[in-house]
């Protein structure tokens, strides 16, 4: 008795189940499942709006506890209201749907909540962080888009002149 004979047909069958179980086992193990895969990397400039929100929303917490004090800060606190918006625009749309850790970690209500008593912020507190943040710009700018490296330059701009202005209202 001869071997049955494989005809063509029934050898490239053959051949691609064969190469779909290997690529399948291969992939079961390689030790990667689809919960453990992990998602790519966020670009450095989300990385970079995600911290900039993040401290413009703690900005926005001092203006509102310093204006609880002094009325004259609120114009202030809606420059920074609207510079976060204008941040918040630049993101990603996947991003805006879900908050950052750092955001999330930095919301208002945190930064406002987390001691008991809150300190009060004074007029010098507010001066120092407005000049910092405009010296900060410089560095952001080189590194991303020119949309947001023309937004960044106005929002710094605006930065220094709260820092001028909250001098002479010492």
């Amino acid at each position: 008795m001869h071997p049955p004979r494989l005809d063509r047909r029934a050898l490239l069958r053959g051949a691609a189940a064969l190469g779909a179980g290997a690529a399948a086992a291969g992939c079961a193990g390689s030790g990667t499942s689809p919960a453990s895969v992990t998602p790519p990397s966020p670009h450095p400039q989300t990385l970079l709006l995600r911290r900039l929100i993040a401290d413009k929303e703690e900005t926005i917490a001092l203006y509102r506890r310093a204006a609880a004090d002094d009325e004259r800060l609120r114009a202030f606190q809606r420059r920074h209201e609207i510079h976060l918006a204008e941040l918040k625009r630049h993101l990603p749309p996947a991003e805006t749907a879900t908050p950052s850790p750092a955001s999330a970690a930095a919301s208002p209500a945190t930064v406002a909540s987390s001691s008991p008593t809150p300190e009060k912020v004074t007029t010098e507190r507010l001066r120092k962080r407005e000049r910092e943040s405009a010296a900060s710009r410089l560095d952001q700018i080189e590194s991303v888009s020119p949309s947001l490296a023309q937004l960044l330059a106005g929002i710094g701009a605006c930065e220094a002149v709260h820092a001028l202005a909250l001098a002479r209202s010492r």
